[in-house]
């Protein structure tokens, strides 16, 4: 015969277990069944359109150094092919559309990337334009010239030398580069000129974002001109956040 005392203990049991919310009970999700985690370029603003993307991501605006990473779309989905530690301005960062010139910061935004340029041959594979830097070639940095923001060979007289920047002077950084469309298509005076993607020199850069020099090959030969190739510049976070652009 069941005592009172077990009858007692089996109603209290009995109560607990009508009391327990049902989330309490349900079973929790497999990580199969959680949202899957979306690529960089899935979570931005504007990738340029294209099937190329090249993300230069830095923890905020006073750092000097950050990752590279080069992206190509397949259908709708984006797969990372490589990545690398970056170097960017001496000064940081800064918005692109309010930057300015000589402050050696590197501006955020998105970019078309024109064209390639180097001291050394271009890498197996190549098909963006790329043009030898020669004793004769140098990037426009005069206000006054008509040749502002533009590759130069030769140096025109209205483009003064100390205006002026002499590639093949840089053997190291520009062994192979390639120029980001920042202040490009229709330059602003003062807002800044020769912004690059190129090889790392000793440290921080004068406002062109650096990768070492097997990254730098690496992603000339992987630029396509069809793939309409843009570069993403920006934060982690904040108004210069890189999903922003």
């Amino acid at each position: 015969m069941t005592s009172a005392r077990t009858l007692a203990s089996a109603v209290c049991a009995a109560a607990l277990v009508l009391t327990v919310p049902a989330s309490a009970l349900a079973v929790p999700r497999s990580p199969a069944s959680a949202p899957a985690w979306r690529p960089l370029p899935a979570r931005m603003a504007d990738t340029g359109g294209g099937s190329q993307l090249i993300t230069a991501r830095a923890p905020d605006l006073r750092s000097t150094t950050g990752t590279v990473s080069w992206w190509q779309r397949y259908g709708k989905r984006w797969h990372r092919v490589g990545t690398a530690p970056a170097r960017f301005g001496a000064n940081g960062l800064a918005e692109g559309r309010t930057r300015e010139q000589g402050t050696s910061t590197t501006p955020t935004g998105l970019y078309d990337l024109p064209f390639a340029f180097g001291l050394a041959k271009a890498p197996a594979g190549t098909t963006v334009p790329y043009r030898p830097v020669r004793a004769s070639s140098w990037w426009c940095q005069d206000n006054a010239s008509a040749s502002y923001n533009r590759w130069v060979d030769p140096r025109p007289s209205d483009c003064a030398a100390n205006e002026a920047e002499r590639l093949a002077g840089y053997p190291t950084q520009y062994s192979r580069a390639l120029v980001v469309g920042f202040n490009y298509h229709r330059p602003v005076r003062g807002r800044g000129a020769g912004i690059f993607l190129h090889v790392n020199g000793r440290g921080a850069t004068a406002g062109c974002v650096s990768v070492p020099a097997r990254a730098m090959a690496r992603i000339v030969s992987w630029v396509k001109p069809a793939a309409r190739p843009h570069i993403a510049i920006g934060t982690d976070s904040g108004p210069t956040a890189i999903t922003r652009y």
